[in-house]
This record gives structure tokens, sequence and C-alpha cells, in this order.
């Protein structure tokens, strides 16, 4: 396989989204997302590390013929990038179901700092099959930091907590952050540190979200601002039931719906690339489709994520 047409792309790829990038000070963004179908990598730029992705297409090569493709496609990264090997973190994403997502990949690698938007965020390119931060959700998160002010908001499926960080850095009176792993909520106390949240306003809750909508609807808990991005899928031993966001959706956006306040907002977005949105949320509540301004610039023409305005009619 040819690697001009992958280094040629990603030298085009990189003189507009440089500029653009520096233009709109982020220092993590995606440089490449398998543009040319034979080479299968998502090359992902932090600050002055690259994350490299290769994702399986279940193409048999022999293994010789493999390591010299693999070493073209690095030695193309580093030409273009003017990065060097070792500024380079290689993984291989295996088709995968669940909880695979927050698997360990034996590797510890370096926790570093990255800025977005002037809010700042704890990273690992090893340590983890995802890094930490969704690049993807980068309009969405600026959206909240924009509308949070005296705000009440809760984020669900909160991940490392990013949302919250804007949300409280964006003037938010008071959060709730909910996921069920304990590694990822530690990593959301650590981000919250880094950007001098109060923890006494913004709350850490290591729940299971079905439960928690439960419990929070009999407290009558109320909320003007809220995220919710959950997995496509998980099969997570904590969790009483299995996910499956096509199948749960109905229950997950009527039970957040419960909590928000009569003028509040809910986004909802989701990565399953084969999800349709019940009719039974067009009926009942009223709903915009905002994914061709979700997705930012760098993920143009990629269906990597869809997402939703949710209100109440």
């Amino acid at each position: 396989m040819d690697i001009t047409a992958f280094a040629n792309r990603l030298g085009k790829n990189i003189k507009h989204l440089m500029k653009w990038a520096r233009r709109n000070d982020i220092e993590a963004w995606r440089l490449y997302d398998r543009d040319v179908p034979q080479f299968p990598f998502a090359v992902d730029i932090y600050g002055d590390q690259i994350h490299l992705q290769e994702y399986d297409t279940g193409w048999l090569m022999q293994p010789e013929a493999y390591e010299a493709w693999l070493g073209g496609v690095l030695e193309a990264v580093c030409f273009v990038t003017g990065f060097t090997p070792e500024q380079i973190h290689f993984k291989r994403r295996e088709r995968q179901k669940g909880v695979q997502q927050y698997e360990k990949t034996g590797r510890t690698g370096e926790d570093f700092v990255i800025v977005e938007n002037g809010r700042k965020f704890w990273v690992n390119l090893d340590k983890y099959l995802d890094t930490g931060l969704f690049l993807d959700h980068r309009n969405t998160r600026k959206k909240v930091g924009e509308t949070s002010a005296g705000k009440r908001f809760l984020n669900l499926f909160s991940y490392t907590g990013s949302f919250t960080v804007y949300a409280a850095t964006g003037g938010a009176a008071y959060s709730e952050t909910v996921d069920l792993s304990n590694t990822y909520l530690d990593w959301a106390r650590r981000n919250f540190e880094l950007n001098g949240m109060d923890s006494d306003k913004h709350r850490i809750v290591r729940a299971d979200v079905f439960q928690y909508l439960q419990n929070a609807a009999a407290e009558g808990k109320k909320f003007d601002l809220m995220v919710m991005d959950p997995p496509s899928f998980s099969n997570s031993k904590k969790m009483l039931d299995i996910l499956d966001i096509q199948r749960d959706q109905m229950k997950l956006i009527d039970g957040a719906m419960k909590l928000l306040a009569s003028d509040g907002l809910l986004y909802f977005s989701n990565n399953l690339r084969s999800f349709t949105l019940d009719e039974g949320v067009v009926e009942k509540f009223n709903v915009k489709d905002v994914s061709k301004h979700s997705v930012p610039e760098d993920f143009r023409n990629k269906k990597i994520h869809q997402c939703w305005e949710i209100r109440h009619r």
C-alpha cells in the first residue's frame, strides 16, 4: 500500500488545521481520521505529543509486511508533523464491546495537562484506550461554559468531568457529576482541583445512572442545564443491568427530564453510528438535532457523534 497518499493527506490536513487550532487556542485536536481507507488510523495532537490509533479492519497481513507498513506510517507521521518517534503514542483499537473502553492497556504512561478554551485537563495517552478528554465534544463543552452562569448543572455518565469543569468555570451555582467508575471520578476530582473549583458547590457522585435518576427524582432534585453522553453499550459488573443505548434511551431521557427545570435544557449525545432517536422522545419533548454544530472542524465529514437539545414542551 502506497504510503504517499497517506503522507499527502496528512500534509494537506495539517496545513489547514494547524492554523485553525492556533487561531482558536486549541492544544488537542484531530489531524487525521481514516481519510484514506487503506490507512485506518486516527492521529490526534495533544500539545507536543501524538496519539496514534489503528482501527481494527480485520485485514490479514503477514507479520513482516505489517511491521514494514506500520513503520512507514510512523515515519510519515514524524516527517509531516516534525514530531519524533518518542512523542508518538501508538495503540491498536480492537472492535470492542462495552466495558472495554475503560480497560487499562498495561502501560502506565505519563499524565500531563492540556489547555482548551482556558480550561485545563489531565490526559494520559498510554494508560487507557481513551485519553481522558473526548475531543469531539469540544463545541458542546464551550456551549455549556457560555450558558451555565448561575445555573444548577448535572453531568451524567461524566467520564473525567470535563463538561462540569466548563460549567463551573462558566459560573454554575451548583453541580453534580455522576459516573460509576472510581478511576474516572478520581480523574474528575483532579481536573476540578486543577481548575480551582469549589468541592462544596461541585459534588462528585459515584452511582449507576439509572439508580441515580430514580433517587434524585424521589428527592425532588432539579437542574437547569444537563449533559448526558452515555456509552453505546456497557456490561460493567457494577451496573444492575446491561446498558444498550438504542434500547434504553427512552428510560434514560425520561428519567433525566424528570430532573430538568421547566425552562431547562438537556444535551443528549452518543457515538453509536447506527443510533436513531426514539419517536417517543420526539413526541413527548421539544427536540432539536444540533449534531451539525456540535461536531467540531477537525471532525467534519465524520459521523463521530450525534447530539440533541431536549427541552420540555
